[in-house]
């Protein structure tokens, strides 16, 4: 049997009737062509069945067309979205994402990390600032540009939400409705920065107060809906009950008040519920969860923006650093102390 050629960059040119050099910018540096130009030539690459070769090209340019990021986990909405959206970003300008996960372990992280430097990504994007001297070294030796996410070190770019105020402004709207015994559902502290700030932020609301946050009223507790009923059910135990729970993500939250309707008792009339990250099934549940919104899809969107004008820069230009608005979105989920 004959195998038939691959089609060529000539192939293309001559079929879109434009230069083989036009044809290679479109392919690898597709912001330098015109949108009428690179549709067509994208066109006749498809239907000709052209695929680039990647080692070739990375030979030649120097670069993969390939960024690396590594998240705590993919079984999260917020993180889900961020991805989307900087997976979009990315495949327009013709780059791929390389997408590792290490559940909040270091040691994971650093092996998804070194694993990402050897298949030759141009950049690394993690999240959070909390991580060993060791992965620090890594990502230092790579010689790529970093993003990092949510939280981060100075002198690596960042996109950045306010934990900490979010903690404190979910925390300040509980206690205006009166709620004086308020009890906490966070995620499990140990590597992972975005809820100690959180967590902090809660004490420093209840700190104004005049109140202490007791560690018998915090259940810590894996990122999850079932974690969340795990955590509201110890709360629910003490003796006097809290009259507010605060979960430090939305899913601990809504686990925390689907456990509290298991028990009979009754959202807000009897307990109030609020949570951080504004998922999209926050506005769905019943009652409504009340909660601060996080922009996961801007963070993942505004990175992709960072890191393609970071590739675009000289090395050793300033830091850049982007902070993020959030916004407490007040539902149904909360009420007055009865």
């Amino acid at each position: 049997m004959v195998r038939k050629q691959k089609p060529t960059l000539a192939d293309i040119a001559r079929t879109a009737g434009v230069s083989i050099a036009t044809v290679s910018r479109a392919l690898s540096e597709p912001r330098l062509v015109q949108p009428e130009t690179l549709r067509k030539i994208q066109s006749v690459a498809s239907g000709l069945g052209y695929m680039p070769n990647r080692r070739a090209r990375a030979l030649v340019s120097g670069r993969s067309n390939t960024i690396g990021v590594a998240v705590p986990t993919l079984n999260s909405p917020i993180f889900s979205a961020c991805l989307h959206e900087m997976q979009k970003a990315f495949s327009t300008e013709g780059y791929q994402l390389l997408i590792a996960s290490h559940e909040y372990d270091p040691k994971a992280e650093a092996a998804a990390l070194a694993q990402l430097v050897s298949h030759g990504v141009d950049g690394l994007i993690v999240v959070g600032a909390e991580r060993p001297r060791s992965t620090w070294a890594l990502i230092a030796n790579a010689d790529v540009p970093l993003v990092q996410l949510w939280e981060g070190v100075d002198a690596h770019d960042r996109v950045l939400v306010d934990n900490h105020r979010a903690g404190r402004e979910i925390a300040q709207h509980v206690l205006a409705l009166g709620h004086r015994r308020i009890g906490v559902i966070s995620g499990v502290l140990s590597n992972n920065d975005r809820q100690q700030a959180r967590l902090a932020g809660i004490r420093a609301a209840l700190a104004d107060a005049g109140l202490a946050l007791p560690r018998s009223m915090i259940s810590e507790q894996p990122l999850s809906i079932a974690a969340g009923r795990s955590g509201s059910a110890m709360l629910l135990e003490l003796m006097p009950p809290p009259s507010a729970i605060i979960g430090t993500i939305d899913l601990l939250a809504i686990g925390g008040m689907i456990e509290a309707q298991g028990r009979g008792i009754k959202v807000p009339a009897e307990i109030s519920f609020a949570g951080i990250d504004n998922v999209d099934m926050a506005a769905h549940v019943a009652p409504s969860l009340t909660t601060i919104d996080m922009p996961a899809a801007s963070i993942g969107a505004e990175a992709a923006a960072m890191m393609l004008r970071r590739l675009d820069r000289p090395a050793g230009s300033k830091a850049q650093c982007t902070h993020l608005p959030i916004n407490l979105v007040v539902r149904r989920s909360t009420a007055a102390v009865g």
